[in-house]
């Protein structure tokens, strides 16, 4: 089976995670805030009876923070420990390997960006390929 991502933004920036790995994405909806949780993790919410985790992909990866337009998403992707979302600015599209060259990142560049895994390349458009995985590290080690 090719390899696909959904393809999302952040600022100016685009990413991408594999669409294996996401089971929805949602609009936005109203969110439980958690006690003492880190200044990323936005909360909880009960999607189809389901409590999932949710972040601030924005915060979460350095970027300030911004009110939601009508274009946030949450996408929902199924991870190691369970599912959660991610809040992020708008979801663009899904692209196909066959459109893109990846590219690894080399070792030292991984160990600095430790979420991303590689640059996707394709005629017109530029995006980082995130592990959704780690973005969650340190929550779920804590």
């Amino acid at each position: 089976m090719e390899q696909k991502w959904v393809v999302f933004q952040l600022e100016e920036n685009a990413y991408g995670i594999d669409v294996q790995s996401v089971r929805s994405i949602e609009r936005v909806i109203p969110i439980t805030r958690i006690p003492n949780a880190a200044s990323y993790v936005k909360g909880v919410i009960n999607l189809r009876g389901v409590v999932t985790p949710v972040i601030d992909l924005r915060t979460r990866l350095g970027f300030e923070a911004i009110e939601e337009t009508e274009e946030t998403r949450i996408i929902i992707a199924t991870l190691e420990h369970g599912d959660a979302g991610f809040i992020v600015d708008c979801a663009n599209e899904v692209v196909e390997a066959a459109d893109v060259r990846i590219e690894p990142l080399t070792d030292q560049k991984q160990d600095e960006m430790t979420y991303l895994t590689a640059i996707a390349k394709g005629e017109d458009q530029l995006f980082s390929l995130l592990e959704p995985n780690r973005l969650f590290e340190e929550i779920i080690h804590a």
